[in-house]
Protein backbone atom coordinates (compact mmCIF):
# COMPACT_ATOMS: atom_id res chain seq x y z
CA UNK A 1 0.00 0.00 0.00
CA UNK A 2 0.91 3.52 -1.25
CA UNK A 3 0.45 5.86 1.71
CA UNK A 4 0.27 9.05 -0.83
CA UNK A 5 -2.29 6.95 -2.38
CA UNK A 6 -4.48 6.45 1.02
CA UNK A 7 -4.01 10.57 2.24
CA UNK A 8 -5.15 11.54 -1.32
CA UNK A 9 -8.53 9.05 -1.11
CA UNK A 10 -8.98 9.73 2.80
CA UNK A 11 -8.68 13.63 1.44
CA UNK A 12 -10.88 13.81 -1.29
CA UNK A 13 -13.63 11.57 1.02
CA UNK A 14 -13.20 14.23 3.45
CA UNK A 15 -13.88 16.78 1.35
CA UNK A 16 -17.08 15.12 -0.21
CA UNK A 17 -15.38 14.70 -3.87
CA UNK A 18 -14.60 11.08 -3.78
CA UNK A 19 -17.29 9.71 -6.25
CA UNK A 20 -17.64 6.40 -7.17
CA UNK A 21 -14.38 3.88 -7.78
CA UNK A 22 -14.13 4.84 -11.24
CA UNK A 23 -14.12 8.67 -10.92
CA UNK A 24 -11.24 7.67 -8.24
CA UNK A 25 -9.51 5.96 -10.09
CA UNK A 26 -9.01 8.17 -13.04
CA UNK A 27 -8.43 10.90 -10.42
CA UNK A 28 -5.73 8.72 -8.86
CA UNK A 29 -4.01 6.76 -11.84
CA UNK A 30 -4.87 3.68 -10.55
CA UNK A 31 -7.36 0.58 -11.39
CA UNK A 32 -10.22 0.43 -10.10
CA UNK A 33 -9.65 -3.14 -8.55
CA UNK A 34 -6.82 -0.96 -7.06
CA UNK A 35 -9.37 1.30 -5.47
CA UNK A 36 -11.08 -1.90 -4.17
CA UNK A 37 -8.31 -2.94 -2.79
CA UNK A 38 -7.37 0.32 -0.86
CA UNK A 39 -10.85 1.07 0.11
CA UNK A 40 -10.91 -2.48 2.00
CA UNK A 41 -7.29 -1.95 3.18
CA UNK A 42 -8.08 1.66 4.49
CA UNK A 43 -11.68 -0.45 6.12
CA UNK A 44 -10.30 -3.22 7.75
CA UNK A 45 -6.95 -2.45 8.71
CA UNK A 46 -6.69 1.28 9.15
CA UNK A 47 -10.23 1.13 11.02
CA UNK A 48 -11.66 3.80 8.62
CA UNK A 49 -15.36 3.91 8.55
CA UNK A 50 -15.85 4.54 4.74
CA UNK A 51 -19.35 3.69 3.03
CA UNK A 52 -20.68 4.00 -0.41
CA UNK A 53 -23.55 5.71 -0.98
CA UNK A 54 -24.98 4.06 -4.04
CA UNK A 55 -28.26 6.54 -4.20
CA UNK A 56 -25.46 9.65 -4.72
CA UNK A 57 -23.12 6.58 -6.01
CA UNK A 58 -19.61 8.35 -4.05
CA UNK A 59 -17.79 6.84 -0.96
CA UNK A 60 -17.95 8.76 2.15
CA UNK A 61 -17.33 8.53 5.72
CA UNK A 62 -20.01 7.45 8.08
CA UNK A 63 -18.83 9.18 10.70
CA UNK A 64 -15.62 11.94 11.39
CA UNK A 65 -12.37 10.14 10.39
CA UNK A 66 -9.09 11.44 11.43
CA UNK A 67 -6.31 9.71 9.92
CA UNK A 68 -3.23 11.11 10.68
CA UNK A 69 0.06 10.59 8.63
CA UNK A 70 1.76 13.64 8.35
CA UNK A 71 3.23 13.97 11.98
Amino acid sequence: MDIRIIIKIHDLIKAKRAGNSEDLAERLGISVRTVYNYITFMKTELNAPIAYDSQNKKYNYERECELNFRG
